[in-house]
């Protein structure tokens, strides 16, 4: 069964629910609106009972490249569009609190809120020439989508600062060895991985795996409320402030932002 919500596809297969970001052109750099489709099929594959696993990958050369914005209409004297922002925030507390096992078949780069998404996901499998990427404070800003829980709760605090605060790329094959992915495989043999895995996990004790999901997360995540608060207050003083404002300048320019100036 295939069903198509503008740039969110959904295909079924037996107990296996697959949701694909479909915005290739943009390398599925996500709205509002495609984060609100993603949220609410995954919520409608949580609430199928015969639903057993779910999987999410994106279309094309990418992942998610992060939030598809308007940036050059970002300045000083406009309000900041929050829009993505809290959709993402809800994609997030969604794929961490539903009892079905996620598995991100994470076929390309991950930037931005597209980390957060990916690692918000339970078991990850990455193709080799993938690759995650905080890029916020390139341009000023900080991490969001609840990036700063996930990732320490992921590889710990001195990795999570690294990558938030160098904003370099960390490519499959270290995210793999510092557990971030659970495996990497060729580009052309990532998809046959993640139904091997999705397979196995259909075929085994669902509730039992949706229980322990929800108990380890809740030993490593019970703060994850308070990340998302800290960086939505945190984003909306960035995103008037003069740091973003150069970043968008320089990212539209093509220069290095001057940020000591």
């Amino acid at each position: 069964m295939t069903a198509s919500a503008d740039e969110v596809t959904v295909r079924r297969d037996g107990g296996v629910v697959t949701i694909e970001l479909s915005a290739p052109q943009r390398l599925n750099a996500v709205s509002s609106v495609m984060l609100d489709q993603l949220r609410s099929n995954l919520a409608k594959a949580d609430a199928d009972p015969t639903v057993r696993v779910v999987v999410v990958t994106g279309a094309g050369k990418a992942f998610c490249s992060g939030a598809h914005l308007q940036l050059d209409v970002h300045r000083e004297s406009d309000a900041p569009d929050t829009s993505t922002l809290a959709s993402a925030n809800q994609v997030v507390t969604t794929l961490t609190g539903m009892q079905t096992i996620v598995i991100c078949g994470l076929n390309g780069p991950a930037a931005g809120v597209g980390v957060s998404i990916a690692l918000a996901c339970d078991l990850v499998l990455a193709s080799e020439d993938a690759y995650f990427l905080l890029a916020f404070t390139r341009i000023g800003l900080m991490p969001d989508g609840g990036a700063t829980a996930v990732v320490a709760a992921s590889v710990g605090r001195s990795r999570a600062l690294q990558l938030a605060l160098l904003a370099d790329r960390l490519s499959a094959s270290e995210a793999e060895r510092v557990g971030l992915v659970w495996s990497t495989h060729p580009p052309e043999e990532l998809a046959g991985a993640v139904t091997q895995l999705a397979d196995r996990i259909a075929a085994g004790p669902v509730a039992a795996l949706g229980m322990t999901k929800r108990a380890v997360n809740a030993a490593t995540l019970g703060g994850l409320d308070d990340a998302l608060r800290r960086e939505w207050d945190g984003q909306l003083v960035l995103l008037v402030g003069p740091e973003f404002a150069e970043g968008v300048d320089a990212f539209l320019g093509r220069r290095p932002a001057d940020f000591a100036q």
